[in-house]
């Protein structure tokens, strides 16, 4: 794989028209948030049924982190979504909306928090679009008591690989409906999405951190405050060894209460841009142990609480456009994996010592609380702890992951495919038990395997000369 410094918002190509006609001309580099980058055919347009018509990939705002929303090959084409954007039905009594596959999470918040509704899960950026949503089935800081984005589907319009446009609800073609949720796009493209929005009593949240002194006890506060707040995170300092280790600040809160609230909407935030990439030694252990001091130490006192507005909540790596750029020309990848409850601590405790000892752990490490498994024949969460940490890409980064997934695999784990870049095929089966029910409906719906990514070609050895 190629690493890339391609601006991270897409821009309309000169097949912007709509067509699918790309064997005149050359491909470009096609990169996931982590710069990771692949030769193939990019096109944007706002018919998403006509550019359907021949199957392919989609793609939406590119922040999936690894291959799974590249081409298959450098002859492949992808079909950007985010020009078919338009609200195509919006119930502002009952919070049901229906859009076009590319709805940003952005958008979405600006048009309907206003008015008190929010996406009933939200992952850690709104720069995702409704297709992404569902093809990632992303889950958030309110897992353990909403689930995943799935759930919360109702219908989707999609083109499957024969050529028909259906019409899939839970209930009608429910196979292709669970194995599209969660499927990474290989199911069919994604046309149309209607989904349940959640009414919130105010635009604020009530937010509480905590500073916490080791794993342990941070894990056992990361349990505890779930039972009563449905939101809830933690940052880890997954540098520090000993005693000390994971310690960390515990995040967690709820919608605002109007009377509690400001009577002010909270203002949108601006940006800051990272204007150019971190030079390769930037990020060594002595920059990223200083980085995580600082955070750790600056959280005075150990408990706070404030009202503060969703993005400062929910997405605050937002603030910094381009943030990817911090781990050098180089990228990284993000390891995310969930170990499940009844493995124990002591397999949480094991991981963070594996990946201490590895010299992969960085400045971003994230835990969270999951709650039961979902529908989605690929979801990710299970009852259990999630823990996502970047890791900047280097020559031994694949056997890192090898060694992680090891691990993941043996406590009953599984990681995440919206993260990963890394993951063999053995690997991934063994930690996927409903794989071949995925596979049986993937059968069903493309036995030609025409919806196919890098991703696909990398964990199911799909012949990247037939994907289009």
């Amino acid at each position: 794989m190629a690493t890339t410094d391609l601006a991270t918002t897409p821009t309309p190509s000169p097949a912007a028209s709509g067509s699918l006609s790309t064997t005149d001309t050359p491909p470009t580099q096609i990169a996931g948030w982590g710069r990771i980058a692949l030769p193939g055919h990019e096109v944007f347009g706002e018919d998403l049924e006509r550019l359907s018509a021949r199957p392919t990939l989609f793609r939406g705002l590119g922040r999936s982190y690894g291959d799974s929303s590249l081409p298959a090959s450098p002859s492949a084409t992808v079909v950007n979504t985010t020009l078919a954007d338009r609200v195509l039905s919006w119930n502002p009594e009952t919070g049901m909306l229906r859009a076009e596959a590319g709805l940003s999470l952005y958008t979405m918040n600006r048009l309907f928090l206003p008015a008190r509704w929010f996406t009933p899960v939200s992952p850690g950026t709104q720069f995702v679009t409704l297709g992404g949503m569902v093809a990632s089935d992303v889950h958030g800081k309110n897992h353990h008591v909403a689930g995943c984005f799935g759930q919360h589907v109702r219908a989707m319009r999609m083109r499957v690989a024969d050529g028909r446009v259906l019409e899939v609800t839970q209930r009608q073609y429910a196979d292709l409906f669970w194995a599209t949720v969660g499927g990474m796009g290989w199911t069919g493209a994604i046309l149309e999405v209607e989904v349940q929005l959640q009414r919130v009593p105010s635009p604020w949240i009530t937010q509480h951190t905590e500073q916490v002194g080791d794993l342990e006890t941070l894990v056992g506060r990361l349990k505890e405050v779930s039972r009563t707040w449905p939101m809830t995170m933690s940052w880890i300092d997954c540098l520090k060894r000993g005693k000390n280790m994971g310690r960390g600040i515990v995040f967690y809160g709820r919608w605002a209460d109007a009377k509690d609230a400001p009577a002010t909407f909270p203002a949108w935030r601006g940006e800051v841009a990272l204007p150019v990439d971190a030079p390769s030694w930037a990020l060594n252990p002595l920059t990223m142990g200083a980085f995580n001091f600082g955070v750790y130490r600056s959280h005075i006192p150990r408990h706070k609480h404030a009202i503060v507005g969703p993005e400062t909540f929910y997405y605050p790596l937002d603030y910094v456009r381009s943030w990817n750029r911090a781990y050098g020309l180089s990228g990284f990848t993000q390891y995310q994996c969930v170990i499940p409850d009844d493995a124990g601590l002591r397999a949480v405790v094991r991981f963070m010592e594996l990946l201490t000892a590895s010299g992969a752990a960085s400045f971003l490490c994230v835990m969270k609380d999951c709650g039961p498994e979902g529908e989605g024949l690929l979801s990710f969460p299970k009852a259990g702890t999630s823990i996502a940490v970047d890791i900047p890409v280097k020559a031994d980064t694949a056997a890192v992951v090898a060694r992680l997934n090891k691990l993941v695999i043996e406590v009953g784990g599984r990681i995440y495919l919206t993260k990963d870049s890394f993951t063999t095929a053995d690997d991934f089966r063994a930690m996927e038990p409903r794989l071949d029910a995925f596979l049986e409906a993937r059968q069903t719906w493309d036995p030609e395997r025409r919806f196919a990514s890098a991703q696909s070609v990398r964990l199911f050895g799909d012949d990247p000369t037939g994907a289009r």
